[in-house]
């Protein structure tokens, strides 16, 4: 099977979201709890429930955008500037960003279902991942011609890329028994993450 997807779109996707996998946030804090207080199997499957998560909205937002292609035809490619555009306003608002208390306590728990949910409903819950992947997908791909095998590479790229990141805080939230990262390491995180990610909306704006 040959994919309509290119090398560069591949991987700027795949390094879009291991930056916003690896930016500390709620998802982040969920997975490093459940380790230290539960053990690494625990942050495992709480990744599981992210990754999980995220895959029912790419696929809601692959569906959606895919009608809108058919309804604007050769209009859509505003759409890819849009995503563009969007991307970098993600940037400046990551760059801009301050360092908050996110409450942790709730997110440990005995069982490994439990982890899994919270995993799962941390990424359902999240209002901004759906317009996260609305927003950036027209600027990455051809949705006009995307096949059924593309979707499966998204789909692979996205458990890599945001599962990778996430077990790698699990493993290390369960070595260190406390990973969670101060206001001033966030801060510094979310600057390189808004770097990234201005630069990246950038590059598909000139190549749109």
């Amino acid at each position: 099977m040959q994919s309509s997807l290119t090398s560069s779109s591949i991987a700027a996707l795949f390094g879009v979201m291991v930056v916003g996998a690896s930016i500390p946030g709620v998802s982040v804090l969920a997975v490093s709890a459940r380790s230290a207080a539960s053990g690494f199997i625990h942050g495992a499957f709480t990744t599981l429930g992210i990754v999980v998560g995220d895959i029912i909205f790419i696929l809601l937002a692959i569906l959606g955008l895919s009608v809108l292609v058919e309804t604007m035809g050769s209009l859509f490619v505003f759409v890819k500037y849009l995503g563009a555009i969007y991307l970098v306003y993600l940037g400046w608002v990551l760059w801009r960003s301050k360092s908050e208390a996110v409450e942790t306590e709730g997110a440990v728990g005995s069982s490994l279902l439990s982890s899994f949910m919270t995993g799962l409903f941390i990424t359902l819950g999240d209002q901004k991942a759906i317009l996260f992947y609305f927003g950036i997908f027209p600027a990455f791909f051809d949705l006009s011609v995307m096949s059924y095998f593309d979707v499966g590479i998204i789909i692979v790229i996205t458990v890599v890329a945001v599962g990778g990141v996430k077990i790698g805080y699990a493993f290390m939230a369960s070595k260190s028994k406390l990973f969670l990262l101060g206001p001033r390491a966030r801060v510094k995180m979310s600057k390189i993450a808004g770097c990234v990610m201005i630069g990246t909306g950038v590059f598909l704006m000139l190549r749109a």
